[in-house]
């Protein structure tokens, strides 16, 4: 293998030990009998990791951790022995890349220094996410430059290296997935499996099954055996959001696979090992939770090795600008269809609602938008009625679209199409293709121009309507 490992440890048995057992596998490995030893070592020649003990005499453990990261890049493990768990965590914080309980077990340790091997890899990555950050607001799959959502790329930033469990909590709609998929992407199971599940959308009878699998025969129905999502994600990533709506016996054999690493099928004998990294959200009060029996005690605090707390976006306003402006141009993009820019009136209204939605709320609102304003800009009464009644605006009774081209007719003008407030999306774009195609008598060609889009969508969406 070649790297260049360095131990840390003032136990001179356990520097030794390990120093032999990494030169057994292949790497070069030296040792430091304490951190001012060994910054002095890595000043001269900067190895490709290090291993250290958080408790010895010198610079103090969580001070050693931090200049390797200020000053030195490098990546770092932790020994953390009874009791110095709660350090070893805020070692992972401070930029540590896993821990290890002592006596160190061989096969855990040889796991960790085969994903060091990305270390290098995800560095790179993450100085050009700070890069893009700088320049777009955008930090993988998340968007805002707001300090609020800062603090959140900074938790990620950290966490994401490691294997330690995450809990993301937030309201409904403010992200949590997305924060899920970016600490996977930033990880170095991103080569692996991504699955998520939602708890609150599966029956209880049914979820067992999901997160397990089960056997043929296992239960009415099971005519086939099903894969289940701890095998789809071995090696990989595993979000299971909602986790306070699973079924507390559910929560109970969740909390022993994660402590064991082992589960069986639905109605199946063999025992299958689960190598998972698991993330986990809720959009309730953890602790209120705990209080009304919806979340199990100690699957919280097993999931809660590190904590990421997403803001709502009324807390995070200066966002509201740069995220419609993307989903607007994410909804062209998608629909083949010119972007339609945000007049300064809708703009106000943007601004001056409080999205109890959150940021899937202004999404939904930006891409109906998008589809009645058909590339012309986007005004006040393109929005959602509770929009527009926290703007200036005054609210309509209803919206109008119009196409912007000629009809098949030879006639000129716009064709107008009413659209009661509380149209959904879907109805609308149908109700605007239908009554566009009777305005070019069925001439696909024309209507996909009139409404800005390409004819291969206008094709698509016909067979979506069947019109």
């Amino acid at each position: 293998m070649g790297d260049r490992i360095l131990v840390v440890d003032d136990e001179s048995g356990i520097r030794e030990g390990l120093r032999r057992l990494l030169e057994a596998w292949g790497y070069h490995a030296e040792t430091a009998s304490s951190a001012d030893d060994a910054l002095a070592r890595i000043e001269k020649e900067r190895p490709s990791a290090v291993i250290t003990d958080l408790v010895m005499p010198g610079i103090d453990g969580l001070e050693f951790v931090r200049r390797l990261k200020d000053q030195f890049s490098v990546p770092v493990i932790v020994f953390s022995g009874q009791g110095t768990i709660e350090t070893a965590v805020e070692a992972i914080k401070l930029g540590a890349q896993d821990f290890l309980e002592k006596p160190v077990e061989p096969a855990k340790l040889k796991i960790l220094l085969e994903k060091l091997a990305g270390a290098r890899e995800l560095l790179a990555e993450n100085r050009r996410l700070r890069a893009e950050l700088r320049e777009r607001g955008a930090f993988g799959r998340l968007r805002g430059s707001s300090e609020n959502i800062r603090s959140v790329y900074r938790q990620i930033e950290q966490v994401a290296p490691s294997t330690l469990s995450v809990l993301i909590v937030g309201e409904s709609g403010t992200g949590k997935e997305l924060v899920a998929q970016t600490l996977h992407d930033l990880s170095p199971r991103r080569r692996m499996e991504f699955v998520a599940l939602n708890c609150a959308a599966i029956p209880a009878t049914l979820l067992e099954s999901e997160i397990f699998g089960h056997e043929r025969g296992a239960f009415t129905g099971a005519v086939q055996r099903k894969i289940g999502c701890f095998e789809m994600a071995h090696r990989g990533t595993l979000f299971l959001d909602e986790i306070a709506e699973m079924d507390e016996l559910l929560q109970a054999k969740l909390l022993r696979v994660l402590q064991e690493q082992k589960f069986r099928r639905v109605g199946g004998r063999d025992v299958i090992e689960s190598d998972v990294r698991v993330l986990a959200a809720t959009n309730r009060d953890p602790m209120s939770a705990i209080r009304d029996g919806k979340l199990r005690e100690d699957l919280y605090y097993r999931l809660n090795v590190f904590t990421i707390v997403l803001p709502p976006l009324r807390e995070r306003r200066e966002d509201i600008t740069m995220l419609a402006r993307y989903f607007a141009e994410d909804y062209a993009s998608r629909n083949g269809t010119p972007v339609s820019p945000l007049d300064p009136r809708a703009l106000d209204s943007l601004l001056a609602h409080n999205w109890p939605g959150n940021v899937r709320e202004l999404k939904n609102a930006i891409e109906r938008a998008g589809l009645l304003a058909a590339g012309r800009p986007i005004e006040p009464e393109h929005l959602p009625v509770e929009v527009q009644r926290s703007g200036p605006a005054t609210a309509p009774a209803a919206v109008t679209a119009s196409g912007n081209g000629r009809g098949g007719n030879g006639g000129g003008g716009h064709g107008m199409v009413a659209l009661p407030v509380g149209t959904s999306m879907d109805d609308a774009e149908r109700e605007m293709i239908r009554s566009t195609l009777e305005h070019t008598s069925g001439n696909k060609t024309r209507a996909a121009k009139i409404l800005g889009i390409s004819l291969k969508t206008m094709h698509n969406k016909v067979k979506k309507y069947q019109l």
